[in-house]
């Protein structure tokens, strides 16, 4: 039943990113940018340096119930583990961003 829920969330958020806006393009490039200066010390090319099981390759992503928006922005907002918080840094607009990146760059396979 979990694996049947996964797989539909990754298809919704496939359906979601084929028919989105071309804002979200805009998002996904000042995402790229803000990822670059904030988290690819740790993940650059999808990867964990810390964790890594725990990267942000699509099945990853999926296997820990972080394909989503509001996952990632949650975790980018909040840290967790090993991950700092970085709500206090990022402002809400640019953690979404990044999260938008994220799932994109999943999507292709970074």
């Amino acid at each position: 039943m979990k694996r049947l829920i996964s797989i539909f969330t990754v298809a919704i958020s496939l359906l979601t990113i084929a028919f989105s806006s071309p804002a979200f393009a805009a998002e996904a490039a000042s995402g790229g940018k803000i990822f670059s200066a904030n988290c690819a010390a740790c993940h650059a090319g999808g990867n964990n340096v810390i964790m890594a099981k725990k990267n942000l390759k699509k099945a990853a992503l999926a296997e820990y119930g972080m394909n989503s928006i509001a996952a990632i922005t949650t975790q980018v907002t909040n840290g967790k583990n090993a991950m700092p918080a970085f709500g206090g840094r990022l402002s809400a607009a640019q953690i979404e961003d990044v999260a938008t990146y994220v799932l994109a760059q999943a999507e292709k396979g970074w």
